[in-house]
């Protein structure tokens, strides 16, 4: 299954590593060492978090599209 949702990737100081979270999947969040760590990470998280929601019958959010504007 392909997941096409926005991520969210940054720095946290606090933590002493990049953050990668997924707006729209609630709580849908991983971290890393790196950038690159981090986004893998992100990736297999919203995979298994699509999976636990479809098995708890909960709706899941289709992503949203953005515009291109020239």
């Amino acid at each position: 299954m392909k997941l096409r949702y926005k991520i969210n990737i940054y720095w946290s100081e606090e933590d002493q590593a990049f953050i990668a979270e997924v707006p729209e999947l609630a709580g849908c969040a991983a971290d890393g060492e790196t950038y690159q760590e981090a986004l893998k990470n992100v990736e297999i998280i919203m995979q298994e978090w699509v999976e636990t929601a479809q098995e708890l019958g909960r709706i899941i959010l289709e992503p949203k599209q953005r515009l291109i504007s020239a």
